[in-house]
């Protein structure tokens, strides 16, 4: 019975759960820290008003996509040279491995000491953030092609160039997929770190600037606007990953 009700209509109870579970915490001794759903939507009224949210958000949106878009560019030829060539993969992986143990948020002093404290230094630690977590995603993705398939490549005379082009890069596009998923989380996750730098304007600013005037209506907004925007990019990425991999029969979790 449960498996034939739409899924859509879970969505929304489960929409419903997490208000009515919002508001009954807020109406407890936390309250005073986790401010409720009617005067966090209030907020977000005013704040939409004013045309201070609109600005906020497109300021974050420009430092997550440009940090991430600028990590895949380099992600994908980096861990296809890993996966492809030994040399260079027993020289970069190692300093892979231990750079994605530290923390974004430590690279913060050397960027604002290299950088400054503009747009290049916050889109920097983004980037960092998402290279990381992308180059190690589509690295394995390429490790794991079916050794098979490859195999057979050769016995039918194909050239290493080709093998790459039709074998490889196929079979490794589910995991670069993967890796956006991956590296748009990282990149959102890292957005307040990033703001940190200095910023004049975005959702980690409102978050950090709100949160020094005991504002708790508009830390918790600033809270839900980035896990918004990160829930849509998140469907947007599913939907091109169904459409593009979908021959692969590939289950996204």
């Amino acid at each position: 019975m449960i498996d034939r009700i739409d899924g859509k209509v879970f969505l929304v109870v489960s929409f419903l759960l997490g208000l009515l579970v919002w508001q009954l915490v807020s109406m407890t001794k936390a309250g005073a820290v986790f401010a409720g759903p009617v005067d966090t939507f209030d907020a977000f009224i005013q704040e939409a008003k004013s045309g201070r949210l609109l600005e906020h958000i497109y300021a974050s949106l420009f430092r997550v996509l440009g940090g991430f878009a600028l990590a895949l560019v380099i992600a994908i030829p980096v861990a296809f040279l890993m996966g492809w060539y030994r040399v260079c993969r027993m020289l970069v992986e190692p300093w892979i491995q231990f750079l994605r143990t530290i923390p974004p948020i430590a690279y913060i002093p050397l960027v604002i000491v290299a950088q400054g404290v503009g747009e290049s230094a916050k889109i920097t630690v983004i980037f960092v953030a998402s290279f990381l977590v992308m180059v190690v995603s589509i690295y394995q993705g390429v490790r794991n092609v079916d050794v098979t398939l490859i195999k057979a490549s050769r016995v039918l005379g194909a050239k290493d160039r080709d093998i790459f082009f039709h074998v490889i890069i196929p079979a490794s596009f589910p995991f670069i997929l993967v890796a956006l998923r991956l590296g748009l989380s990282a990149a959102l996750t890292t957005l307040i770190a990033a703001e940190l730098t200095g910023a004049q304007v975005g959702l980690g600013q409102m978050i950090q600037e709100a949160s020094l005037y005991f504002r708790m209506e508009i830390v918790i907004l600033g809270i839900v606007m980035i896990g918004i925007i990160g829930f849509l990019l998140d469907k947007l990425l599913l939907f091109l990953e169904r459409r593009l991999a979908g021959w692969q029969e590939v289950r996204s979790v």
